[in-house]
């Protein structure tokens, strides 16, 4: 699989695990993650929130055998700080980040992370002092690299400009291709996106019809749900396998790092690994593009 290289030298496989749907029982988070590492996926994404701490437990638990390949990357997120009660309030402070980082550590069964990244953020956070900890980190050899999770252009342009974060993660698929817009600056700072929700919520899957009357009863963005019905179909007539035109359409962009998908059980693997694998012609990325809308960000501009 092709791997994308951060400017620390981390490798990311093309196609990432993201985390969150690997549920509770370890034993079939076990099979999903080692279905993954045999498809040659190598980078996985976790985050402390998911599952109250469980998810990096069993992340950790599952890749603590194979600690010794030097290709696994783990990244984790911080930033929504978990109180006794259960409930959570955003803490981008320096002091939460560089003592989460060692709950991180604990639940991963790590000595240090390879890619740490704040989990959201805002504008009106205390940007300097949120950079620090991280730099700090990086300085103290906990963390290789660090990024952010963001769809907001403020924050993302604000890091880019001040920060040595090596990733951002974002919202990213043939529909939602907002991104676009912030590729040139991304790239120019040699920063890789990890683009995540690629097949938006099922809707670019074999399954669409299901995710469109279950998921856009509404639409969303600048789409009733009759136009991404006709829109989806347009897609469908290009090229079947949605999941492999999605996949194809982010793997065109330069600033890519990572794909990242979820998965709960090991076919679901198989199966993105299989559409990732399908070479679409340019030709019909193109078509694909031109079909969809231009869609831009509309919030936390400046």
């Amino acid at each position: 699989m092709q791997k994308n290289t951060l400017k620390s030298g981390l490798q990311l496989s093309e196609l990432g695990l993201g985390c969150m749907s690997l549920g509770t029982d370890f034993e079939q988070a076990q099979a999903i993650i080692e279905t993954a590492l045999e498809s040659g996926i190598t980078y996985f994404d976790t985050a402390d929130i998911y599952d109250k701490g469980v998810n990096e437990d069993i992340v950790g638990k599952a890749l603590k055998p194979y600690q010794h390949r030097d290709e696994i990357v783990i990244g984790t997120k911080v930033g929504n700080h978990l109180k006794e009660n259960g409930e959570t309030y955003w803490d981008p402070s320096k002091q939460y980040i560089k003592e989460n980082v060692k709950q991180s550590l604990r639940r991963l069964q790590l000595d240090y992370l390879d890619l740490y990244m704040l989990h959201g953020g805002t504008i009106d956070d205390p940007l300097d002092e949120t950079i620090s900890a991280f730099d700090e980190l990086k300085q103290e050899g906990l963390i290789k690299a660090y990024g952010i999770s963001s769809i907001r252009p403020n924050v993302i342009h604000y890091y880019l400009q001040h920060s040595n974060i090596e990733t951002i993660m974002s919202q990213f698929s043939l529909i939602d291709n907002r991104p676009e817009a912030l590729l040139k600056d991304i790239e120019a700072k040699g920063v890789k996106v990890l683009a995540r929700g690629p097949v938006f919520k099922g809707l670019l899957t074999d399954n669409y019809e299901k995710a469109l009357n279950e998921k856009f009863e509404d639409g969303i963005f600048d789409y009733t749900n009759e136009e991404l019905k006709e829109t989806i179909e347009s897609l469908h007539h290009v090229e079947p396998h949605l999941s492999a035109l999605t996949f194809n359409y982010l793997k065109s962009f330069d600033a890519l790092g990572s794909i990242i998908t979820g998965a709960s059980t090991p076919e679901q693997i198989r199966d993105n690994v299989k559409h990732y694998e399908m070479n679409i012609s340019t030709d019909k990325i193109q078509r694909a593009r031109e079909l969809v809308k231009n869609l831009e960000y509309e919030q936390h501009l400046n």
